[in-house]
Order: structure tokens, then C-alpha cells, then sequence
């Protein structure tokens, strides 16, 4: 029986050369644009990584190697980041959110999804508690 080998997906999200703070300037509304910014230094300062702009619209720091379990396809992905969507704020952990169970009951309101922690804005949560799963992430190979 042969061994399958795993192939790099391609990925229709990729890093860009595009600048990060001109994508960020651009967000409306204002406040949108202010948790952004919270967001952009406390990634930045966990990760100690400057931000990329992904397929100009997701700001990620760092790239990590991903393996589906489902597939056994590989894809490059940003290590951790965030997208300012229509409705919420995205942010990626790069890790199953399920991992910060603990948190997440004492983060605030909040909606999940595999690997994406949906907020509405930063007034809402504990930044405390977000600093801790952001680092927590980055912990993880």
C-alpha cells in the first residue's frame, strides 16, 4: 500500500505587499477602525511580528503550515489575525477556538466558529481575557 503524500493547497488567501495601514485607515465606521488598531498592537506585541495584509482584507502576523485532518492538504496560513467584516470583527487563532474554552466563558459576548472568534466590538469582551488567548495561540506549534 502506497503512502499518500500530502499536497500544498492553493490557498485563495494569500499575503500581499499591500500596505496594512492603508487598508486599516480606510475602514468604516470609526469605531471599527479604533478596535482595529487595538487589535493590530496587541497582535503585534504578543507575536513580536509586523502585520501582512492577506488578500487585502485580513491582517495576519507570522505563517504557519497547516495539515487538514479531513484531506491531508496543506496550506499556508497567517499564525494569528483578524478581518474587519460588514457585521464583525473576525479573528484567527490558527488553533481550534474550542481550545480557549475557559476563556471564551469569560471573554463577553462573542460568537465561534472553528477556528474564528466572531466579536461585534471590543467594548463588548475583556481585553484582558482576548491578550490571553491571543498569547496562548502564539504558544502553539
Amino acid at each position: 500500500m502506497t503512502d499518500k503524500k500530502s499536497k500544498l493547497a492553493d490557498n485563495k488567501i494569500k499575503p500581499t505587499k499591500a500596505s496594512v495601514a492603508d487598508f486599516l485607515n480606510g475602514i468604516t465606521p470609526v469605531q471599527k477602525r479604533a478596535d482595529c488598531l487595538v487589535l493590530l498592537e496587541m497582535m503585534k506585541q504578543a507575536s513580536q511580528e509586523e502585520p501582512v495584509l492577506w488578500s487585502n482584507s485580513f491582517v495576519g502576523f507570522g505563517m504557519k503550515r497547516h495539515k487538514s485532518t479531513a484531506t491531508g492538504r496543506e496550506s499556508d496560513w497567517m499564525r494569528i489575525g483578524f478581518a474587519p467584516r460588514k457585521a464583525d470583527l473576525s479573528l484567527y487563532f490558527g488553533t481550534p477556538v474550542s481550545e480557549h474554552a475557559a476563556a471564551l466563558e469569560k471573554l463577553g459576548k462573542h460568537r465561534v466558529a472553528v477556528a474564528c472568534l466572531y466579536i461585534k466590538k471590543l467594548a463588548d469582551i475583556d481585553l484582558k481575557v482576548l491578550q490571553g488567548m491571543i498569547e496562548a495561540a502564539l504558544q502553539r506549534k
